[in-house]
């Protein structure tokens, strides 16, 4: 089964150019781990430090494989101090029956 994941995030004004480069090299990571179909980065017009990365991942497992590199060795250890407020990540399964 196929799992769309939604993270939001918010970046303090000061840090967007480096949260850029940031997110720019991880999301590289991202797109080549084994699973993941697309990742897309909304950034929201009227605040352009609020992101929405759409992730589409082709598995639940190979999503959680994801979750774990970044929990430990590919955790992304410089984002911390350029967010404005914790991140938010949310999955959704695709319902083919609607």
């Amino acid at each position: 089964m196929s799992l769309t994941a939604l993270l939001e995030v918010k970046f303090k004004p000061e840090a967007l150019e480096e949260a850029t480069a940031v997110f720019k090299r991880a999301l590289n990571e991202t797109r080549a781990f084994d699973g993941c179909e697309s990742v897309e980065v909304l950034v929201d017009a009227a605040d352009p430090t609020r992101w929405v990365i759409l992730e589409r991942w082709a598995s639940v497992e190979q999503d959680a494989k994801y979750r774990e590199f970044r929990a430990g060795e590919g955790a992304i250890t410089e984002l911390g101090p350029l967010l404005a407020g914790a991140p938010s990540l949310t999955s959704y399964h695709t319902d083919d029956n609607i």
